[in-house]
């Protein structure tokens, strides 16, 4: 069995990834545009080879330096986790004639219409929607759809250049913001509460599902410095009051073609109880969530994506014991880590069931919050209790303060 892995060790996840395709059985054979040296040695022991392109983002150039490579080595298959490499990942399957998402589909999976406007075939209800690439064509959606409204990329990923509007003004100051996006999709803003339905597939069938709900929604943490983002991913999603939200997530993963693999979805409650799309992705998600599957369920997640992949098989056993909240820190002020203060008292309050303390030490350069989720660490906890959960969620996010200067 061998698999060539794009991007084996970026983002954060994927050399846990690299090492889940190892532990199945998998000849791994890494694709980058880093130096094999470069990478980390918790990633190169998993490797066999190492293809290296020159800008694993210019689809052409690498498709142009790997295939003469890989065509010698008869891949059983290609993968990326990576959100801006799963095109790639179906263009070098379609030149090596290896199984998996083809390059139509990886397309619907990235651009923000396209996927829409199969869900909307299929009777789903989607917040309304138009894809511009001027100033005017902006201006004649949001007449059309109204306001608030969401502008944001067309093949994005998170919240990065999206941004809501509330009339013509800020719509005008956006438009000059986002001048060096070549196209974007103009939204319907949906006002609910937002949540994830993540899976792993195998022919398009779950083999096993979670869901994660944001606190607030990331919108809003990714405009407001202030906020320590979080997230719970719940105990069990089979439930009486997630069985709409459930079959609709599984009804995306139909209008949408899905395959074999990983799959993150954003969906809204609004406060009548409707259901609305957000976006959907043909990769796992960022954003420790992944970690937080595995402390819920007591398995590896990233060990039964590989067996999903490799063999078509899952076989582990999937407990749904815990509720896990994670809190993701922003220092207040700006340089190097100062301080951290309430951890010993939230240590004290939260026992045994805070699980990870990932915070940046003393002395280390604060990160760019606008430019990372991960902020400047996180810390988690998980409870079999939703309320307790959330209650420790509550001490982490107010009592625990990190500063800098």
């Amino acid at each position: 069995m061998r698999v060539a892995f794009i991007s084996p060790n970026y983002p954060p996840e994927m050399p846990q990834f690299t090492r889940g395709l190892a532990e199945v059985g998998a000849e791994v054979i890494g694709i980058g545009h880093d130096a094999f040296e470069a990478i980390s040695p918790d990633v190169r022991r998993y490797l066999s080879h190492y293809v290296r392109v020159p800008n694993l983002l210019d689809i052409e150039l690498a498709v142009s330096h790997a295939v003469p490579q890989l065509r010698r080595m008869q891949l059983d298959h290609i993968e990326c986790l990576w959100e801006v490499g799963v095109e790639l990942a179906a263009r070098l399957r379609e030149e090596l004639r290896v199984p998996g998402q083809s390059s139509e589909d990886a397309r619907a999976f990235r651009d923000k219409d396209i996927m829409k406007l199969r869900l909307e075939r299929f009777g789903l209800r989607v917040p309304l929607h138009a894809r511009a690439t001027t100033a005017d064509e902006i201006l004649q959606a949001a007449e059309r759809i109204g306001f608030p409204l969401i502008v944001k990329p067309i093949d994005g990923a998170g919240t990065r250049d999206t941004y809501r509007c509330e009339d013509d003004s800020e719509l005008a100051n956006v438009i000059r913001r986002i001048a060096h996006l070549p196209e974007v999709s103009v939204e319907e803003y949906i006002d609910g509460e937002e949540f994830t339905y993540d899976t792993v597939c195998v022919n398009g069938k779950p083999r096993f599902d979670s869901v994660a709900q944001y606190h607030p929604r990331p919108l809003i943490s990714r405009t407001q410095q202030w906020v320590s983002p979080a997230q719970i991913v719940l105990r069990d999603p089979h439930i009486p009051q997630l069985a709409d939200a459930v079959q609709f997530g599984r009804n995306v993963l139909r209008a949408m073609g899905m395959g074999t693999g990983f799959t993150h979805m954003e969906w809204f409650r609004k406060a009548n109880g409707e259901i609305v799309f957000g976006e959907i992705a043909a990769r796992a998600p960022g954003g420790r969530l992944v970690d937080q599957m595995n402390y819920a369920n007591d398995f590896d997640v990233y060990r039964e994506w590989a067996r999903c992949v490799c063999w078509h098989t899952f076989d582990a056993t999937v407990h749904r014991r815990y509720h896990v909240a994670c809190v993701f820190k922003r220092a207040i002020g700006d340089g190097r880590i100062s301080s951290v203060q309430g951890i010993h008292t939230a240590r004290r309050k939260l026992g045994k069931s805070l699980i990870i303390e990932d915070l940046l030490p003393t002395g280390a350069n604060r990160r760019d919050w606008k430019q990372t989720l991960l902020s400047d660490g996180c810390l988690m906890t998980r409870h079999p209790d939703y309320h307790v959960v959330t209650e420790q969620m509550r001490v982490l996010v107010e009592d625990v303060r990190m500063y800098a200067e």
